[in-house]
């Protein structure tokens, strides 16, 4: 079966941006700032990953998300890990990730109705290329100035704890309950696993990779789909040019061609790299 190019899907955002990234266009004149693009199946199927590109010039909400048996009692098909690849960041931009300190269930809630969450969390300087990855559980926000690639479980399901004094609708009860809030701890360093692929993380939930390699070969499925996010350079997919700003999904045998400069993040349900994935 062909790779498929993925539609994508345009989330207005008051956090968002006007001009996005290259491969995009501008926001129209007098339109509303997007703050995410998403990469959807042109048939409307629910795949098991979601591929995001998010553009930031506000703090995202402090913010949460269940895992899957947690999200399965609330009627979710499945809870929501992500992983963030940071492509252009500004000089002062920040992403919060975990606690200063481990918070009982009591301490957080009373933390984000106060508002002094936002002084207990760990505010990290980020830089491009940086990659984190966010468990379901993780107590977290992104800063403004960032544009980042987001995989994640498909899922839209995110629990607010704190909005900086906005009208948006919090969720401290289930949000609460979900939370894991403990200093973070990354739990995986990217590391090289072949000439010019490094695996930047083999969770249970999904697999990813960010590729430099170039050459003609055969993009072979294990029986996992797979996504393609070109990011830099040029090349082929099943005879179809990529750029940066598109992303295909793969659910067979895929001729793939990469130029030079390729610049290609390659995703997956998990856990396991696919050893024999590219030939």
């Amino acid at each position: 079966m062909p790779a498929v190019r993925l539609e994508t899907k345009r989330v207005e955002k008051p956090w968002g941006r006007e001009t996005l990234w290259p491969g995009f266009d501008p926001v129209a004149p007098g339109g509303a700032p997007v703050g995410e693009i998403w990469f959807q199946h042109p048939d409307g199927r629910d795949t098991d990953l979601l591929v995001k590109y998010l553009f930031t010039s506000q703090k995202l909400s402090i913010q949460v998300h269940p895992d899957d048996a947690q999200a399965q009692a609330r009627g979710y098909p499945r809870g929501k890990s992500e992983a963030w690849v940071i492509l252009a960041a500004e000089p002062d931009a920040t992403i919060a990730i975990g606690t200063k300190e481990p918070m009982t269930a009591d301490e957080l809630r009373a933390a984000s109705l106060d508002g002094s969450i936002n002084e207990k969390m760990v505010w990290h300087p980020i830089k491009k290329d940086e990659f984190y990855y966010s468990a379901a559980g993780t107590v977290h926000a992104i800063g403004p100035g960032l544009t980042l690639v987001e995989v994640q479980q498909n899922v839209d399901l995110t629990y607010r704890l704190y909005d900086y004094g906005s009208d948006r609708e919090l969720h401290l009860d289930d949000g609460v309950a979900v939370s894991d809030a403990v200093p973070y701890v990354p739990p995986y360093t990217p590391k090289p696993i072949a000439d010019g692929r490094t695996m930047l993380a083999d969770s249970p939930k999904f697999v990813l990779e960010r590729w430099s390699c170039t050459g003609e070969g055969t993009l072979r499925s294990d029986g996992r789909p797979i996504w393609l996010v070109p990011l830099a350079g040029d090349g082929t997919i099943d005879g179809e040019t990529f750029t940066a700003g598109g992303v295909w999904l793969a659910d067979g045998d895929t001729a793939l061609t990469l130029g030079a400069g390729t610049d290609l993040l390659v995703a997956y349900t998990g856990p396991g790299a696919n050893g024999e994935i590219w030939r």
